[in-house]
């Protein structure tokens, strides 16, 4: 199966993206991709190091005629987002990934694909297994746990690279060229609620909420697609009066829009035409208002054999819906100096009712400090006024554009005279290195391209074969004209 992928063009980048796709690497349990990585450093005969956080460091000289070049960094981050379709059997700890092509697209099998950031990764091995790519003396810095917290980039002491321009390979449309990011913070609300006896003659429900895209918390907030998280609070909203809530887990992961959402609940015998009558309403309504956007949106309701001795108790059972309800998700601000780019927003992307303790778990982004600032602070006022311990964790800066950047210029003609057009030059509503790189490497000129990536952070991931070929000779002809010291 993965050998088709390695017969595609260029064949030394799809061939490195094979070899890395086949090391697990979930975020945080990077060890044996840290591992390979070392090795291959080590097997070119090339200086590789391991700091002291996992990030590793391989040093290629300049080629023949490029040493009075300035030095640069290729960047890229070894862990990807570890998300499965439920009827996927797979285990991200010890497989490496399935792939198949699929016309223009190179996929997985109900799995993420790992392209974000497996190609940036795959082209920097590429230039330095390749004799014949002239470059300048270069330093490949791979980064850990990009996905969940960027601990690699936080800990990446100042002094230890020397380039003097930094390549971030991480964007995901092959006509941008990123000169900024959004900076985040996980806003975590915990509460441990009281249960009560579930009432006598009482019928058990499963509530599933399935089939939404899902999607890059960042990227793709906004395109408004269905929050299942969200959508599930309306569910269970409207038939508060009518049901006991046992347990309920929806989402997974921070930094992916969740997809499902699934709820046990128990209603009394009395309440059980009305709760259902209740639920389907709401159901039709949601389906109508997501049909265009959510076509493959699934709201299931099915009466299970099952014994819940205990389930919420009223009163936190309406304080956690009225929180959700309130608790802001999607965009909060749009840029008012950049068109079309969000500047702050946030993802309520993880809930679990479970035994007596409540979580909800959120992601808020912005451009802006103070903007971020005032999301989580809004945040943490209506998960306090429901009873919540509130924590903010994981904090990491955004990236201010240079549009003055010498090697913005660099890329910017380069991109029109291949291609007859100007790249987009933007900003974008993720989180990237440059940002936290920056902090300890303030003179360091940066940029962020990349082949074209759809659905990351989703089993939905593709990346388009047409365009890692376009990037691949972009990233060959930048190469060869980085400017002289």
């Amino acid at each position: 199966m993965n050998e088709a992928i390695r017969k595609l063009e260029p064949t030394q980048l799809w061939n490195k993206f094979a070899d890395l796709n086949a090391v697990p690497r979930p975020s945080k349990k990077e060890e044996r991709v840290i591992a390979f990585m070392k090795a291959f450093g080590e097997n070119l005969n090339l200086e590789t190091i391991e700091d002291e956080v996992g990030n590793v460091i391989i040093r290629k000289p300049a080629t023949k005629g490029m040493e009075d070049r300035k030095p640069i960094v290729m960047q890229s981050h070894l862990d990807m987002v570890h998300q499965k379709n439920n009827d996927t059997d797979f285990n991200f700890d010890t497989q490496g990934i399935e792939m198949h092509v699929d016309g223009d697209w190179v996929r997985a099998n109900g799995t993420t694909l790992g392209a974000d950031n497996g190609l940036g990764v795959a082209t920097i091995m590429a230039i330095l297994e390749s004799d014949t790519i002239a470059h300048p003396a270069l330093e490949a810095l791979f980064t850990i746990d990009e996905e969940t917290g960027m601990t690699g980039a936080m800990g990446l002491k100042g002094g230890l690279l020397k380039g003097e321009i930094l390549l971030n390979l991480d964007t995901e449309e092959d006509d941008e060229i990123g000169v900024g990011c959004a900076g985040g913070v996980d806003v975590t609300a915990k509460k441990n609620y009281r249960e009560e006896e579930t009432p006598e003659d009482s019928t058990v429900f499963r509530v599933t909420v399935k089939g939404l895209k899902g999607g890059h918390s960042g990227m793709d907030i906004i395109k408004g697609l269905g929050n299942a998280n969200k959508l599930m609070n309306r569910l269970l909203y409207v038939t508060n009066d009518l049901m006991h809530i046992a347990e309920l887990q929806g989402g997974s992961l921070r930094n992916a829009i969740p997809r499902e959402s699934v709820v046990t609940l128990a209603v009394s015998k009395d309440y059980k035409e009305a709760f259902l009558s209740e639920i389907k309403q709401q159901d039709k309504a949601i389906l109508e208002e997501y049909k265009t956007l959510e076509p493959g949106l699934k709201i299931v309701i099915e009466e299970i054999k099952k014994e819940i001795p205990k389930v919420m108790s009223v009163k936190e059972q309406t304080q956690l819906l009225q929180m959700v309800y309130a608790a802001h998700n999607g965009v909060y601000r749009m840029s008012p100096d950049i068109v079309d780019l969000v500047e702050t927003s946030n993802n309520i992307a993880k809930i679990t009712v479970k035994d007596g303790t409540l979580k909800i778990e959120s992601l808020t982004r912005s451009s802006v400090e103070s903007s971020k600032n005032d999301l989580a602070n809004a945040l943490k006022s209506v998960f306090e006024l429901g009873g919540c311990e509130v924590s903010f964790s994981g904090a990491y800066p955004g990236w201010a554009p240079n549009m003055d950047s010498p090697v913005l210029k660099v890329l910017d003609k380069i991109y029109k005279d291949m291609n007859g057009e100007k790249a987009h030059v933007a900003a974008c509503h993720a989180g990237l290195e440059c940002g936290i790189l920056g902090q300890n490497y303030p003179e360091m000129d940066m940029i962020s391209f990349g082949p074209t990536i759809k659905g990351a952070h989703s089993p939905d991931e593709r990346a388009s074969i047409s365009s890692a070929q376009k990037y691949w000779k972009f990233v060959v002809e930048i190469l060869q004209h980085i400017p002289k010291q």
